[in-house]
């Protein structure tokens, strides 16, 4: 079967695989760094370092199938959780576990984690990106106080704790949302997103009314420390500074049976260098084109979501009409081009694996807080591959 994209035709390939790493991991690196530097993430919130129940932990290039109700997807598949989904034959790469006790065994793929990842040592050599003349080296690259301002031409001044941070706790905003707010599977993208929104997210962190439903991956430990030493005047900054950027397509999605081959870059799933294909199955794999673009942290990188066949138009139907009560049409609060509504945030555009996330966390209450209830009658009746399906829709229109 060809595969179907939302642009252009993109080469099918795989499910993830985990292998010694050859290529320069700077954004792993740069959050496994910040997790040892600062006090308030190695101590984080109970919730992000509590249980490792019912889901237990998959490692290994022989994936785990999770849940007794998934399909194995590989000969090499075992069964973990009670109600989990099965990875493929290659292995997952996917550290699960840690989730929140009690709690229904989430989408592996969605949250990629490797804790044990090791990035290659810094030769003291300049990197650079596409149309830029600047230069950084990987210790700066790696530096979570340090927003690598790639295309100065791009955007507005930044305030400080976005090109800066503050130390010890509170990190760069654009360290891992990227100066211009284009973020990346494994964080949020921020641009165009209301001020009041932003805000308000922040306080949830702060609060514990947004966790995730994986609190060990380093994103939600640096969440929630950066949401609770920044003061309300960088709050208040940063969210006037995200708010007034126009959202950049950056995502291009392809309807497949197959994906490349990947590996588990810390948080996010990147292509095999010597490349391959696997089944995809009901999962999103969404890789950066260019991994070593993405890892210096550059705002133009561009990714590829391979999503299965039909789901766009599956998911079309669940976010244009509700599916017939399934759910509850998008465009009731999130406007008819679903790109906001007021106070309330676009989802067009948006990348696939962080839709598929929030939908889940906000079905199982792990992400709660200002709003949440208005959520709950659209997300209450979701299965997993509902989700799939509506994140695949929405990441391929534009912004």
């Amino acid at each position: 079967m060809s595969p179907k994209t939302s642009s252009a035709a993109a080469p099918g390939a795989g499910l993830t695989a985990r292998r010694p790493r050859l290529m320069t991991t700077l954004l792993a690196t740069l959050l496994a760094s910040s997790l040892a530097a600062s006090p308030a993430v190695a101590q984080a919130p109970a919730a992000a370092g509590q249980t490792q129940g019912a889901a237990g932990q998959t490692q290994g290039a022989a994936s785990q199938a999770q849940g007794a109700t998934g399909q194995a997807q590989g000969a090499a598949s075992q069964a973990q959780g009670a109600t989990g989904q099965a990875q493929g034959a290659a292995g997952s790469g996917l550290a699960t576990g840690a989730a929140r006790p009690g709690a229904t065994e989430g989408p592996a793929w969605a949250y990629p984690w490797d804790p044990d990842f090791k990035p290659v040592a810094d030769d003291g050599v300049p990197r650079h990106v596409p149309d830029s003349s600047a230069g950084y080296t990987l210790t700066q690259e790696r530096d979570l106080f340090v927003a690598p301002d790639w295309h100065p031409a791009d955007h507005p001044a930044m305030p400080d704790v976005v090109a800066h941070g503050r130390k010890p706790d509170v990190r760069a905003c654009g360290a891992c949302h990227r100066v211009e707010g284009t973020g990346g599977p494994e964080s949020s993208s921020l641009a165009g997103l209301p001020a009041e929104y932003i805000v308000q997210q922040m306080a949830d962190f702060k609060s514990g009314d947004r966790r995730s439903f994986r609190p060990d991956r380093s994103p939600a430990i640096l969440m929630t420390a950066v949401a609770t030493g920044a003061t309300a005047a960088e709050v208040a900054q940063a969210a006037a500074y995200f708010s007034a950027l126009k959202p950049r397509r950056t995502i291009k999605v392809v309807e497949a049976e197959t994906a490349p081959r990947t590996y588990v870059a810390r948080v996010f799933l990147a292509k095999l260098p010597e490349g391959g294909s696997e089944p995809l199955g009901g999962r999103i794999v969404e890789v950066p084109d260019d991994t070593a673009q993405f890892e210096h942290r550059d705002s133009r990188a561009t990714f590829t979501a391979y999503v299965p066949a039909g789901s766009i138009a599956r998911g079309e139907a669940l976010v244009n009409t509700g599916g017939g009560g399934v759910t509850v049409p998008c465009a009731t609060c999130h406007g008819p081009e679903l790109r906001g509504l007021g106070s309330i945030p676009g989802i067009a555009g948006r990348s696939p694996s962080y839709i598929v996330r929030q939908l889940f966390e906000l079905k199982q209450g792990t992400r709660a807080g200002a709003a949440s209830d208005l959520m709950k009658p659209a997300v209450q009746g979701l299965s997993i591959d509902q989700m799939t399906s509506i994140a695949a829709y929405l990441a391929s229109l534009a912004p």
